[in-house]
């Protein structure tokens, strides 16, 4: 994001005096620096007026009675400007991650000039000019001012005030500023003023400044150059969030530091501009060479933060419809207008915000709705207030695609991105520890969205697909983190950026979930809205939100809890990790103790005396019971004591609505079972789902013997839902697994699944063969086939390998008979592993042919699905001798030797030509490659000879690197190996 954070520019005049001395010495260092980091360069105002950048003054806007009219800085006042390394200035308050509260920003008027031509798209470096001139309000005595910047070189700065009460006012003074340096580190400019801004006062910032857009990465405001109607184009767009909005103009980059912006940009007049608001007016300007350029004022904001500014100069279409008297646009490319694929995107869009309003009882604030599909951003999608971007692959759909999966994705991103119109933009947290606030309910409210126009739709299943099962997989008592953190632990902007993972959105939606569900529908949303119309156009922090909840809670009678809102919820959003239940159904006996990877393993290490307070949804023999707490480690519930009766057994965590995973005695996982091989359709899918998924989880972690998890597997072949086999092969076939599957386990597995699954098999190879668009509104087998087919064709399943071929080879002969979707992964790989060399030939002129990342990547995963060395072996000499493989994404040494036939070959391609590996692609990817190649070791022997084979290739700290990486690898695999035998054993017995 920015430069290391032992950087930074500091000196007064005093230090320079007396380090005059060492300026010849340091002058090559400081050279760098100012190359690197830029500074505030002494160029006079008015030249940069000169260039043709317009009075912000000049142009209408909104009525805005309180603030100033902005006049043009004068050109006579130049801040003194010198740089230092961060060790050479004295502490301060740029030695912080958070801006001092001298200052709170009211208003913004920024203008920038983005000199983007269509007939310049080649030039090796764009950069954008911008003025910003900000009113602030001094909240207490400073002489020094902080304010973001990164990446921007400052062209003038001054300091109007202290402003009167008439905006027009002539008199008003300036403040002098004497210097002006930047904190790199903590990512602030610094303005040293000749006098205090006095408390009470309002002052103006005025900032010239200028900055570059950025090609490599979408951040910040970054160029998408991209090919439509056959000819090439480009567009400009933003992207603020959390903390970019700094490298496009000085602000005060923190979400509670909310404030209104009058926006102006300056484009080249073949281009459309786009900002938050509708645009006010448009005049033509004349830079020094002539050129014409178009100047698009917008109208005034509502408050809000500076990561929610956005704005996007393009040469593209748009499509539009009218809701509640709002317009709502869609912008993409022509062609992609043209064809009908944004069309699908504009008809949910809506809705959705109607279905918003109506929930919340609060009207979407803004006049219209601008959404523009970008054909590459890195940030999938953004909710700036009237202005979401997206990238085009999650928002644009062709109108014959009828699958639902992809639908089902865009309306996912869709609702999630309008959910936060309320959920961050109205009401943002205060600070990004508790960006989960945001995040969290936004993810949730997919799901109610999504249900709310598909009534039908698999809710439960969906969310545990979507949702719970990855957050599940990844989160545990030592490693992972609370999903609301405490401010102290930040000590750099970098770690902002970590938050955006799924522990803020997938954890912070099941908290949500899982508080709606201990309340009920009425409570929790009449809380929300509480909380929504208390602080709109403001900050809340987690303690707010609970407050309303808990004034819900005490307006009425009937929901008692044991503890406070805040209390239960507390302990589960500020300490890692998720809790194990234990029920002993012989004594109702229920315990709750820390999940942990490995439970023995670190038995020493489990000090954590932490508890939640877990609500307990449960059902017993099919009947919903009524809900109960376990707010202690331990607690006795004779409710749940099951009798000898085969037809007696209970199951906890109605519909996974709580965080957190469950087991049993022996006796309970026997009932169970029992209950399954006599009737599974007497336990409703989501729980035979949550069944599979506790059991093996808890099993390799060590919680209970991986018998009990396979014992829960005999039933299978009476099983129909294909999300709950997918659970069992996710779980039963893993990679690990087919690493090290020796004949003997294999031979045992394929009699023992193959006997099972041959049901499931029957009744989606039949629709795949004959009426494929059967599957259109099945979404759980659209997410699942893949993982059936894969396993099916891997177990030799001949009725799989002879699909594959006659999907694979039909597509050859007949390019328009698509191979679905779903399963295209799997067949493409059969096909070529089933093939020679015309299939493979046939899918490497598809590969060069295809522009989008994602099916390159797909192509070539499936050409080192190749049995024929020769084939290999000439696909890697591609790699290094010719550009077809240019994207970082399809390294296709590493993919080739991620199969069992590549691996060898790969090995040997690798001794025979490491130097010219290393030319194309580095030693970095040889290192990646020796995990990919050992990835089976289980000996110090093992270890010894794959160091040997590549320690001439890498340097000396890379070599310890692998050697502890090869290490851990040994020790997985020798865990791996042990459970594979019980599994071998297992399978003996029972096939």
């Amino acid at each position: 994001m920015g430069p290391p954070s032992n950087s930074g520019f500091y000196v007064s005049r005093v230090v320079a005096l007396l380090l005059a001395g060492l300026v010849a010495a340091l002058l090559l260092v400081l050279a760098v620096l100012a190359a690197l980091y830029g500074h505030c360069a002494r160029v006079p105002p008015s030249e940069l007026y000169d260039r043709g950048i317009p009075d912000a003054a000049s142009f209408p806007r909104a009525k805005q009675e309180e603030l100033p009219t902005t006049p043009k800085p004068s050109p006579t006042r130049k801040p003194e400007v010198a740089t230092t390394p961060r060790n050479w200035r004295p502490p301060g308050p740029w030695d912080q991650l958070r801006l001092p509260p001298w200052l709170v920003p009211l208003h913004y008027e920024l203008e920038l000039w983005l000199q983007l031509r269509p007939d310049e798209l080649s030039a090796p470096a764009l950069h954008f000019t911008g003025r910003v001139n900000i009113t602030v309000r001094c909240t207490a005595a400073t002489s020094r001012l902080l304010l973001h910047s990164l990446f921007l070189d400052c062209e003038s700065a001054e300091v109007r005030g202290p402003l009167s009460s008439d905006a027009r006012d002539p008199t008003v003074g300036r403040v002098p500023v004497d210097e002006v340096w930047f904190a790199l580190d903590m990512q602030y400019m610094v303005l040293e003023l000749g006098e205090a801004l006095q408390p009470g006062s309002r002052y103006e910032l005025q900032l010239s400044f200028t900055g570059p857009v950025f090609q490599d990465t979408r951040e910040g405001l970054f160029l998408n150059v991209y090919t439509d109607q056959g000819e090439r184009r480009a567009l400009l767009a933003s992207q603020m969030e959390p903390t970019f909005a700094r490298s496009v103009f000085p602000c005060f980059d923190e979400p509670a530091l909310k404030a209104t912006f009058n926006i102006t940009i300056i484009h080249h007049p073949s281009y459309v501009a786009l900002s938050n608001m509708p645009k006010l007016g448009q005049s033509e300007k004349e830079d020094v060479n002539g050129s014409k350029w178009t100047v698009t004022t917008f109208y005034t904001t509502p408050l809000m933060p500076t990561y929610l500014t956005a704005f996007a100069v393009c040469d593209c279409e748009h499509v539009s419809r009218t809701e509640r008297g709002k317009e709502i646009r869609i912008w993409a490319r022509k062609d992609a207008i043209a064809d009908g694929d944004a069309d699908f995107a504009l008809n949910i869009t809506g809705p959705i915000f109607s279905f918003l309003e109506d929930l919340f009882n609060i009207s979407y604030p803004l006049p219209k709705t601008d959404i523009i599909a970008l054909p590459t951003f890195d940030s999938r999608a953004m909710e700036n207030w009237g202005l979401l971007m997206f990238d085009e692959s999650l928002l644009l759909l062709q109108p014959n695609d009828k699958l639902i999966e992809k639908k089902s994705v865009i309306s996912h991103i869709v609702s999630h991105e309008i959910g936060h119109q309320w959920f961050g933009n109205l009401v943002t947290m205060s600070w990004w520890n508790n960006i989960w606030l945001n995040e969290g309910f936004a993810s949730y409210f997919e799901f109610g969205v999504i249900n709310y126009f598909n009534p039908n739709f698999p809710r439960n299943e969906v969310f545990f697909s979507n949702i719970l099962h990855d957050i599940l997989q990844q989160d545990n008592a030592l490693v992972s983190r609370a999903v609301s953190m405490k401010m102290e632990n930040f000590t750099e902007t970098s770690e902002i950026n970590d938050l955006f993972d799924l522990f803020t959105y997938n954890k912070g939606a099941s908290m949500a979930r899982m508080l709606s569900s201990f309340l009920n529908e009425k409570i929790f949303i009449s809380a929300l809205k509480s909380y929504l119309e208390t602080f709109s156009y403001s900050n809340a922090e987690q303690d707010d939100l609970w407050r309303h909840f808990q004034m819900a809670i005490d307006d009425q009678s009937k929901i008692l809890l044991p503890a406070t809102v805040k209390s239960i919820m507390d302990s589960w959003t500020h300490q890692s990790g998720f809790p194990v239940i234990t029920l002993d159904v012989s004594t109702g006996i229920m315990k709750q103790e820390p999940f942990y990877l490995g439970k023995v393993e670190n038995q020493t290490l489990l000090t954590r005396n932490d508890t939640w307070i877990i609500p307990i949804l449960w059902i017993k023999n099919g009947i919903t019971q009524s809900l109960v707490w376990l707010d202690k480690s331990s607690k006795v519930f004779p409710e749940m004591q099951v009798s000898d009766s085969d037809s007696d057994w209970v199951i906890l965590n109605l519909n996974m609505t709580g965080y957190y995973r469950v087991n049993y005695d022996r006796l309970g996982w026997k009932k169970l079972n029992q209950q399954l091989e006599k009737d599974p359709k007497a336990i409703p899918v989501i729980h035979r789902l949550q069944l599979v998924d506790d059991v093996f989880s808890l099993s390799k972690n060590k919680y209970i013997e991986i018998e009990t998890a396979l014992d829960l597997t005999k039933y299978l072949a009476e099983e129909d839902e294909i999300i709950v086999w997918h659970a069992v092969l996710v779980n039963l076939v893993t990679k690990d697994l087919i690493s090290d599957v020796n004949h003997d386990i294999y031979t045992l597995l394929k009699k023992y699944l193959l006997k099972r699954l041959t049901s499931i098999w029957n009744i989606y190879s039949t629709i795949i063969r004959e009426n494929v668009a059967a599957l259109q509104d099945d979404y759980l087998a659209l997410i699942s086939l893949e993982k059936l087919f894969e396993t099916a064709c891997w177990l030799g399943l001949e009725d799989c390998l002879q699909l594959s071929r006659e999907l694979f080879r039909n597509w050859m002969n007949h390019p328009e008979n698509e191979i679905p979707y779903p399963i295209k992964t799997v067949i493409l790989c059969y096909g070529i592993a089933l093939g020679n060399d015309k299939e493979w030939d046939f899918l490497l002129s598809i590969y060069n042919n295809k522009t989008k990342e994602e099916e390159r990547i797909q192509l070539a995963y499936a050409m080192s699905c190749s049995k024929d060395p020769w084939i290999l072996n000439r696909y890697m000499e591609y790699a290094v001798t010719t550009s077809l493989f240019s994207f970082n994404e399809t390294n296709i040494i590493e993919v080739v030797a991620a199969s069992e036939v590549g691996r060898y070959i790969a090995k040997d391609f690798l001794i025979n030509n490491w130097q010219a590996v290393i030319e194309r692609f580095g030693t970095k990817l040889l290192v990646s490659l020796v995990y990919v190649i050992g990835r089976t070791i289980s000996t110090d022997l093992q270890i010894t000879e794959l160091q040997q084979f590549c320690s001439h290739m890498l340097e000396e700290h890379q070599r310890l690197t692998v050697h502890a990486q090869l290490q851990t690898i040994k020790k997985d695999n020798l865990k791996s190996k042990e459970r594979n035998a019980r599994i071998a054993a297992w399978l003996r017995k029972n096939t």
